[in-house]
């Protein structure tokens, strides 16, 4: 049982103003075109970070599974 004297404690709003609503929703969508260009658009031989495979071969079966042909 409760005591009659026992204070409750209240539930805070959450505070969602538009402004960091706006960074959020950016930051979002910065990293969602990032993992795009990682997994859908960087095909080794034209990466923007040098001649390497590594980041193409990491994501390999990821193309495949989210239907982005590759080879």
């Amino acid at each position: 049982m409760t005591t009659p004297g026992a204070s409750r404690s209240k539930a805070l709003p959450l505070d969602l103003s538009a402004t960091k609503a706006a960074v959020w929703l950016s930051l979002t969508a910065v990293l969602a075109l990032m993992v795009l260009y990682f997994v859908g658009v960087d095909q080794g031989a034209t990466s923007v970070f040098g001649d390497n495979m590594y980041i193409h071969e990491f994501v390999h079966d990821a193309r495949h599974l989210l239907g982005f042909p590759c080879h």
